[in-house]
């Protein structure tokens, strides 16, 4: 296993925008959302910033209204929308990526976007791993539900060592000393811009800031953790 384990959140992080607003944009544009989708998405994401609705209320308007699609259409429309955000991926951010890839870390992006949406985006990025909130499909339509809590906050941390106790299970099958979850590494790396993320910041070895907001930043310059302005 390697030594290294290289974590990344998405949204305004890796990349310098909403991610569930650019799936908006360009499903409205494929013609297969209604006109005005994007903008009420975008309404929501106002009052989740101002505090007037919660982040559970943001990610089931998402599920809802972004993810109003059949599931067999799903493979074909990522793939277009991966071939779309290709060129909008910052040199930085992908700079950055290829230096841990390069360098043999584990490489894993852990959002609370939800995996249909995050999916093009590790791939775009080359990142073999994705940790996403996990909507719920019924009769081959997104229901607007989630599988389990959204993969926010503390409940990142659990995703994550979920996740590494797997890969640990597969390593002992093959043979391998299976490290506990979290363990086995010399070192921890875990960037992101947001508050919310400061359960897995905390949990990671080095936590990198990334265009931090006012209570990340504060945090941040409290503990000496390093900030990067810009990732573009």
């Amino acid at each position: 296993m390697a030594d290294t384990l290289a974590l990344f959140d998405l949204d305004f992080t890796l990349i310098p925008f909403d991610s569930g607003l650019r799936w908006a944009r360009f499903m409205v544009g494929e013609g297969a959302l209604a006109a005005g989708t994007d903008e009420a998405y975008l309404d929501v994401c106002r009052g989740y910033v101002a505090g007037r609705s919660s982040v559970e209320e943001l990610h089931r308007f998402a599920a809802q209204h972004l993810l109003a699609i059949a599931r067999e259409d799903l493979p074909a429309l990522q793939a277009r929308f991966e071939a779309a955000i290709r060129a909008e991926l910052p040199a930085a951010s992908r700079a950055l990526v290829e230096h841990h890839l390069r360098a043999g870390h584990l490489c894993c992006i852990v959002t609370t976007t939800n995996e249909i949406v995050a999916r093009p985006f590790a791939r775009a990025f080359g990142i073999p791993h994705l940790l996403a909130s996990r909507p719920v499909v019924e009769e081959g339509r997104f229901s607007g539900a989630y599988n389990g809590p959204l993969c926010h906050g503390a409940a990142k941390v659990e995703r994550v060592e979920a996740w590494l106790r797997e890969l640990a299970a597969g390593t002992a099958e093959r043979g391998g000393k299976p490290p506990a979850a979290g363990a086995g590494f010399r070192q921890r790396i875990f960037y992101s811009d947001a508050r919310s993320d400061l359960p897995l910041l905390e949990w990671a070895d080095e936590a990198v800031a990334v265009r931090p907001d006012p209570g990340l930043r504060a945090h941040a310059e409290a503990r000496g953790w390093r900030i990067i302005e810009r990732l573009e």
